[in-house]
């Protein structure tokens, strides 16, 4: 079988759908990098519409409404929600700010797009969905790499059975992150978890729901400038035997970094690379191979997969957000069930400290 005929038989459904409406205005609150350099630049090639911005650096939001042809820029929080265009508030602030900021755009009558974390306290991400309940509104969590090629594209093959049923999941990066671009993570007392694996914890939930204990292990680089863990090991145990694992290490200064990810099942196996993890930010294309136990060892089905991590998978948090509030349904990454994730990141910690397993529903 060539490779071409391979390709066609393993034909993965994983880009983002955008819904029948997608002129809801929307209003930006805080407009550092990854708002200009992933959000805006997802949401223009889409055809969004961004109606205004709002930073506490009335700079920066000069900056960037200017960057991306955003009509109006506010000098205060409350102007920006006392717009009527404003439809959906997208929020990209530290998590500490979140919840306050949340709750006036809800009794503002705002949907919501928070960044991730929802914040850096459980309390505060329970109070925030709980005043996204209380308010009618919905709000998702900007957890965007459901939406990245790879996890998307896997996720579908996993759903339709292809591999079978799942027994090991692994995702592994050894990368040098450029700490230098978050300053205010450098001085964070957790970090790496709470900040970076929450991603692919989070992409674990999308691939196989909720686990029943996790298992954590954190470690710093000895010459490390930031406070708290860059190097952590994390197991997810599922009640079926599944084991799933994220393994991180934040100070690979090696020429051999890698960023991967590999899904057994009892028919099959998924693998791949997290292009976007080499050469930070820039990155390449995800690929990504499957190989069914059913065929010769040498054959496997090579995929070509568009689109990366930043800009392309930032759209998909905002369309399944629109796509809920016109279906009056549950977006993709709800504020509730977020809260999941979330408790996989604080077990992970808990485990940390106390040197043993924690089952989430402890959290």
């Amino acid at each position: 079988m060539d490779g071409d005929a391979m390709t066609r038989t393993i034909n993965p459904d994983y880009k983002p759908k955008l819904p029948p409406k997608t002129d809801y205005g929307i209003g930006i609150v805080g407009c550092g990098g990854i708002v200009n350099y992933a959000h805006l630049v997802a949401y223009k090639n889409n055809g969004l519409k961004v109606v205004a911005c709002y930073d506490v650096n009335p700079e920066a939001a000069r900056k960037t409404a200017e960057a991306h042809g955003i009509p109006r820029v506010y000098q205060q929080l409350d102007d920006l929600l006392a717009d009527p265009s404003v439809e959906i508030v997208d929020i990209a602030v530290q998590p500490w700010h979140q919840r306050a900021i949340a709750e006036r755009a809800l009794a503002a009558g705002k949907h919501l797009l928070c960044q991730k974390p929802l914040s850096d306290t459980f309390e505060d991400a329970v109070a925030i969905a709980e005043a996204g309940r209380r308010a009618n509104r919905k709000v998702a969590v900007n957890q965007q790499m459901r939406w990245d090629a790879g996890i998307a594209a896997a996720r579908d093959l996993i759903a339709k059975g292809v591999i079978g049923q799942p027994t090991d999941a692994q995702i592994q990066v050894s990368t040098n992150t450029p700490w230098h671009m978050w300053p205010w993570l450098a001085e964070s007392p957790r970090l790496e978890v709470l900040y970076h694996s929450i991603h692919y914890l989070d992409a674990m939930r999308s691939l196989f729901g909720d686990p029943a204990w996790v298992t954590s292990r954190h470690a710093k680089y000895p010459k490390q400038g930031a406070k708290a863990e860059t190097k952590t090991i994390t197991i997810l145990d599922y009640a079926d035997g599944l084991q799933a694992m994220v393994a991180v290490n934040h100070h690979d200064e090696s020429p051999d970094g890698y960023a991967i990810f590999r899904f057994l099942g009892t028919e099959g196996i998924i693998k791949g690379t997290i292009g976007l993890m080499y050469n930070y930010p820039h990155g390449r294309p995800d690929t990504f191979e499957v190989h069914l136990h059913a065929d010769k060892p040498e054959d496997w089905h090579v995929v070509p997969l568009e689109g990366m991590w930043i800009p392309d998978a930032f759209i998909g948090p905002m369309a399944s957000l629109m796509e809920a509030i016109q279906a009056d349904g549950t977006p993709a990454t709800d504020a509730t069930d977020n809260l999941n994730t979330l408790r996989i990141v604080e077990a992970a910690y808990r485990s940390a400290a106390e040197n043993r397993s924690i089952r989430p529903a402890e959290i």
